[in-house]
């Protein structure tokens, strides 16, 4: 080292070094700046206007005056949303057409609306409710047609695309099975109790009721019943008959997406994952947890497992609480992966978009509670945006 250096290092030691290593790093932070000026200025706007956070989270701008039954992505379109609310309305909203979504379209019912999904595309809804009708809306026009009509409340209605098969559960105790080719008419399937719940896979309908009762049905069965049609009871006997693992109401049940089994929840705070397969091996795996339970002055307040989704791609699910909560699981691993920060209210329905990159959540003041007034502004849909990873499992 020649003796200019050594004098300099002599002087000042290792800080020449130092800022010699730093300046590049500096540089490209000074440009960083000046580039991201504008965005930065827009995420501003964005937090203003669609209250979005850090994490990529935002709550729609115009959300329903009442609670929310239920939020649905379209199988085709990541942004387009249908939410179902208690204020006899079903909304449309592009959830990326301006900060804080885009509210398209309403569309008013009779009676508060229980549940909503899209149809064989993104222009076609069905709904139901405490109207006793299940009804197509054209998303489009906004005209209405009644599918059919129950004797009591309808709960839930599913569509199987690749069944082109609409399925409404009433709490009249029965199914209905709609072939979309055949407008107008249906076929009937009498429960054994009063149905809570139901979700498809790509094979199966499940089917969770009252006295903790179970079914579980062969899509294509159903499917070939509902060509009989003439809105009578065509008898279809379920592939299976379970009763549930838990002790107490069942709130809610979501299908793997791999078609392997399915989740359900209940109202004492604990999920059970089960697998189709009737082999004593496949059935010697399926288990329960706890969850979504808060130690308040040292005792464990339970609250309700509201919402079940299972994320399209990874095969993880998510669990939405009364106490607020969402959290995701590894059903395989059978742990958490992480846990959200606590919502203004209860968790009521959670739906994943069909690529697996956004989560809706609705939120509402349920029975837990104790409201009887619903204040204003706790009533809110929020959209997430998961990174590649955020709901990835166990690696294999």
């Amino acid at each position: 080292m020649s003796s200019k250096y050594e004098d300099l290092f002599a002087d000042y030691g290792l800080l020449p070094l130092l800022l010699l290593l730093l300046l590049p790093c500096l540089l490209y932070l000074q440009s960083v700046q000046r580039i991201t000026a504008p965005s930065l200025l827009l995420l501003q706007a964005q937090v203003q206007e669609g209250k979005l956070t850090a994490t990529g989270q935002f709550e729609l701008a115009q959300n329903p005056t009442e609670p929310i039954s239920s939020v649905k992505f379209a199988a085709d379109n990541p942004t387009r949303l249908l939410v179902s609310s208690w204020d006899r309305h079903v909304y449309l909203y592009d959830t990326h057409a301006e900060p804080g979504g885009k509210l398209l379209q309403k569309f008013e019912h009779r009676a508060p609306v229980l549940d909503v999904c899209f149809g064989r595309d993104e222009n076609e809804a069905f709904s139901c409710g405490l109207d006793w009708e299940v009804r197509r809306i054209d998303l489009e026009t906004g005209a209405q047609t009644i599918m059919s009509t129950h004797s009591k409340g309808v709960r839930n209605v599913l569509f199987s695309a690749a069944h082109n098969l609409l399925i409404s559960s009433s709490w009249d105790s029965t199914l209905h099975l709609h072939d979309l080719s055949r407008p107008g008419d249906f076929a009937s399937v009498r429960l054994p109790s009063k149905p809570f719940s139901l979700s498809a896979s790509h094979t199966k309908l499940v089917v969770a009721m009252a006295s903790r009762a179970v079914n579980i049905y062969e899509l294509d069965q159903l499917a070939a019943a509902a060509k009989t049609g003439g809105g009578e009871d065509v008898g279809v006997a379920p592939w299976q008959q379970r009763e549930s693992s838990m002790k107490y109401m069942t709130r809610a049940v979501a299908c793997m997406p791999n078609d392997a089994g399915y989740s359900s929840s209940s109202i004492e705070g604990r999920v059970a994952v089960e697998w189709f397969d009737p082999s004593d091996e496949s059935q010697s795996r399926k288990y329960a947890f706890k969850c979504h339970r808060q130690a308040v002055d040292g005792q464990d307040v339970v609250y309700p497992v509201n919402a079940l989704a299972y994320h399209p791609i990874h095969g993880t699910f998510a669990t939405g609480g009364g106490d607020g909560v969402v959290a995701l699981w590894d059903a395989v691993a059978k742990r958490r992966i992480r846990q959200y920060q606590k919502f203004p209210a209860s968790v009521q329905t959670i739906d994943f978009s069909s690529d697996g990159k956004y989560v809706a959540v609705g939120v509402s003041p349920g029975y837990e509670d104790a409201i009887d007034d619903v204040p204003d502004g706790v009533i809110k849909v929020f959209i997430r945006e998961l990174s590649a990873t955020e709901a990835s499992g166990k690696k294999k």
